[in-house]
């Protein structure tokens, strides 16, 4: 057979193409060929496979016609992981491995000259890929080998040259060879980082008693929060510390955040699967393809990607680029972002919890009471940063608090304080709920409950709809925002449902909280905390 085949796999997003890679080794004018939509990385591939081959004493059909197809040859292929597929077939289609050999396996990652390999970016989702088309053998770089088994049903083979690969593949006993080198850089300075957020607790917060409940419910149920106060009153606090109060990632959730890591080259290797909600905090003057995703060539995840499942906190959300902000748009309503380009069009996961947290004006220091007002900034300037959190992006947003720096007399000495592993087991119990409700939906919270099937399988009690219709009509909430508050209401019935020992379905006293929430209007937690039966409009005030 003129011919040989192999696999890889073409990224596009998340999602993996098994791509058959096939080489033809025949008489004729010595040339070399890639077809298939090859972009630049994958056709400079060529120069360094022949190297490699070279370099590992192994011949190169350096007399003959090479042509290389990579198919299906309509969709657009890019990046260096297809070098170790390329080396292979070829070899076969000269005679120098077996055809049975390389069938039906794939060969992921990136050659040097020497005929080292490289890790791969993306490894894991291409194992997905590669699994859910049957292929049940995959090579792929030793630094990505853990990586690549976390995948079940799939005989993974962690190699470092393409020697290995070739005496593998042959039967042979196997040459030793240089360790890969991995892809992150070394850490040059040493710096507390991400790993300071593992020394917070909610405890450490004194007081803020309702804007702690504000976090516990968007934690409960994914909402997004938007916390507005004075600098310095606890808003970034309480954000940093909301990660600390979310359950340990269920396996689903692991695998797909894990895959979304290695897609955007973060995952370092031999570190497992993420088991913890990830906290993303990128600076407001970042760009939109570092916050939303995109960059040049292909396409990368961003920040609200890597944030899946976790937070994704926007610190000082009014200085963020206009066009941050109005992309925020589709992932605030349907959990996902999708980046259009000319040539292919990619939707990656953003279902993290988004938390925005913002001054009352640009200084941080404005005060509707004139005494304490010490406000530098032009009146024109607080009504720009103003009307960054109006209109589309605050009706999407399900909680407003407004922090208030805690005084001595918020906070009572004798009480004790709840620590976040005490919330943790209201949230974790209160997402269980959540997941026996869901067990046949394609959803996994309140907040990602589409609207059709909110009124229809899970209404309210009937007065808590009248409630809501009134404030509909009356012009106080669009019917996006009645939708988010019922959402908000069905958390906090949740968390009555922990409290209490006994199911809770929404009545006027939960959507009056949600309300309440949603308004930024102070909430009577002793109703909350209490039997749930008062009606929490009279409680409060």
């Amino acid at each position: 057979m003129p011919f040989a085949t192999a696999h890889c796999v073409a990224l596009n997003g998340a999602l993996g193409h098994l791509i058959d890679v096939q080489a033809d080794v025949s008489p004729g004018q010595a040339n070399v060929m890639v077809v298939g939509r090859a972009g630049a990385a994958l056709r400079e591939g060529l120069d360094r496979v022949r190297m490699a081959i070279i370099n590992s004493d192994l011949d190169w059909p350096a007399s003959k016609r090479t042509t290389i197809l990579l198919s299906p040859a309509d969709l657009p292929k890019s990046g260096t992981q297809f070098d170790l597929a390329m080396a292979l077939t070829v070899l076969a289609a000269d005679g120098q491995i077996e055809h049975r050999d390389i069938a039906g396996t794939a060969f992921i990652g990136e050659l040097t000259l020497a005929g080292g390999l490289r890790p791969a970016i993306g490894v894991l989702p291409m194992t997905l890929a590669v699994a859910a088309r049957g292929v049940r053998r995959v090579y792929v770089p030793e630094p990505q080998f853990e990586e690549a088994t976390m995948v079940p049903d799939v005989d993974v083979i962690g190699v470092r040259s393409l020697a290995q690969v070739v005496a593998s593949v042959r039967g042979h006993e196997v040459p030793d060879a240089p360790p890969v080198a991995e892809a992150s850089g070394s850490r040059l300075l040493t710096w507390c980082g991400d790993e300071r957020l593992d020394e917070l607790d909610l405890a450490d917060l004194r007081g803020m008693a309702d804007e702690k409940y504000a976090a516990e419910v968007a934690a409960a149920g994914g909402h997004a929060l938007l916390l507005s106060g004075a600098k310095g009153c606890g808003k970034t606090s309480i954000a940093e510390r909301i990660p600390t109060i979310l359950p340990d990632l269920t396996p689903e959730e692991s695998l797909e955040l894990t895959a979304l890591h290695s897609l955007a080259g973060v995952l370092e290797p031999g570190q497992g699967m993420v088991v913890r909600p990830p906290f993303a905090a990128p600076h407001h003057d970042a760009s939109k393809a570092s916050v939303i995703g995109g960059g040049l060539g292909r396409v990368h995840p961003g920040e609200i990607s890597r944030a899946h499942c976790g937070v994704l906190f926007l610190d000082e959300f009014p200085l963020f680029r206009s066009d941050v902000i109005d992309a925020l748009r589709q992932p605030l309503e349907s959990g996902d972002i999708t980046i259009a380009r000319r040539d292919e069009s990619v939707t990656l996961p953003a279902g993290g919890m988004l938390v925005l947290a913002s001054n009352p004006c640009p200084c941080g220091n404005w005060a509707a009471n004139a005494r304490a007002n010490r406000c530098t900034c032009a009146p024109p300037v607080r009504r720009t940063y103003e009307t960054r959190l109006t209109g589309p992006i605050a009706d999407r947003i399900d909680i407003l608090r407004h922090v208030q720096p805690a005084t001595a007399a918020s906070h009572d000495p004798f009480r004790p304080v709840e620590t976040s592993a005490d919330v943790r087991a209201r949230v974790s119990a209160a997402r269980q709920r959540q997941q026996r409700r869901f067990a046949d939906s394609s959803w996994r919270l309140n907040s990602q409950i589409p609207s059709p099937r909110l009124k229809d399988t899970w209404p309210v009690a009937e007065k808590a709809q009248q409630k809501l219709d009134q404030e509909t009509y009356r012009g106080r909430l669009s019917a996006r925002g009645a939708v988010r508050v019922l959402r908000v209401a069905w958390t906090v019935a949740d968390l009555a449902s922990v409290r209490t020992g006994r199911d809770v379905v929404p009545g006027l006293a939960e959507v009056e909280t949600a309300l309440r929430l949603r308004r930024g209007e102070a909430v009577d937690l002793r109703a909350i905390r209490g039997g749930y039966d008062l009606d929490v409009s009279e409680q409060a005030g």
